[in-house]
């Protein structure tokens, strides 16, 4: 139960930063809009830093319970329960920016109901599913095997600081394409929150197809792979 609350709090945590910066990017009457992608990404590698020097031993990316299962580190059993807890933490954190920043979405009624959407969630500028599956899929392969060799290195603090700048580089090199999810709980979870607030001026179609084909089934295949590659290739 500790780990279920801790999955749930980080990711939580994880989208607070995450989903708050693009609106504070987005939204009219923000302090910080139109600051750009450096701004964005820059944050959301710090927010996870964060989150993972509070909440430790923590996946909050069901694409990680997935690589753990399949290197034995915990039965399979757990992936649903973590995972669903780490979805819910991902609704529960956009609830709270919604909450925050609501006087800042009802200033902007005349903003594109889809770059709304996109506070919340990911998608292509170009949509070519094959190809946004291909580019969520080969970003959570570098972003899983990444993590499992940052994790090998014992110093206190490292992991956190890595993995932050690891989610970083691969936002400014690979973030293009789809907006990098590589997590279905940072994708689906805000996704459905998207769905269910009443937000000020009417949503956009919540695109449920590239939502579960890209950021949902691609990051589970990718951190597979990851995981047979970091036990086969690089014997860790």
């Amino acid at each position: 139960m500790h780990q279920l609350v801790a999955e749930f709090l980080g990711t939580a945590l994880m989208i607070v930063f995450g989903v708050g910066v693009h609106c504070c990017e987005v939204l009219n009457t923000s302090k910080y809009q139109n600051s750009g992608h450096i701004f964005a990404i820059t944050t959301w590698g710090f927010g996870i830093t964060i989150s993972l020097f509070i909440f430790g031993d923590v996946c909050i990316n069901p694409a990680m319970v997935v690589a753990q299962a399949v290197l034995g580190n915990i039965p399979w059993t757990s992936v649903v329960p973590l995972s669903l807890a780490e979805v819910l933490g991902g609704i529960f954190g956009s609830i709270v920016v919604f909450i925050a920043y609501y006087d800042q979405f009802n200033a902007s009624k005349d903003i594109d109901r889809v770059k709304i959407r996109n506070i919340f969630s990911t998608n292509p500028n170009v949509r070519y599913l094959p190809r946004n599956f291909f580019v969520e899929f080969i970003d959570t392969f570098i972003f899983i095997t990444a993590i499992l060799a940052i994790a090998t290195i014992k110093t206190p603090g490292i992991v956190p600081i890595g993995v932050g700048l690891l989610v970083w580089a691969i936002g400014m090199g690979m973030g293009g394409p789809t907006g990098f999810a590589m997590n279905l709980a940072r994708d689906m979870g805000p996704r459905i929150a998207h769905a269910l607030l009443p937000i000020p001026g009417g949503k956009a179609d919540n695109d449920w197809q590239y939502g579960i084909i890209v950021p949902g089934i691609a990051p589970f295949l990718g951190a597979a792979c990851a995981a047979l590659f970091v036990r086969g290739f690089l014997g860790l």
